[in-house]
């Protein structure tokens, strides 16, 4: 069954301190789905779109449990956090295997 992923790429990020609140919120939400952040930060080079700000990436065993993870409440307690303090391009893909 292939696997399924956040792809997460911040455009912009205006206030740090809602982040890190939530990113402490979702790290819970994540790992209570059975996910894995697989990358989070780091060095990024960006060569179509230019979105080279920060880079998320979290691992499900599923496509389906991905997307669950998304739609829970702990998930969603965190995005209230998060609220406008950043903008990003969000997606749940599902791999190839």
């Amino acid at each position: 069954m292939p696997k399924g992923y956040w792809i997460s790429a911040y455009t912009t990020i205006s206030d740090t301190e809602k982040l890190a609140a939530y990113n402490e919120l979702a790290a819970r939400a994540v790992t209570a789905a059975g996910g894995r952040t697989i990358v989070r930060g780091g060095r990024v080079l960006a060569y179509d779109a230019g979105i080279a700000e920060r880079t998320v990436v979290v691992e499900f065993e599923s496509y389906e449990q991905a997307v669950a993870a998304r739609e829970s409440a702990a998930y969603q307690d965190a995005l209230a956090v998060l609220a406008d303090a950043v903008e990003r391009d969000f997606r749940i893909v599902e791999g190839v295997d």
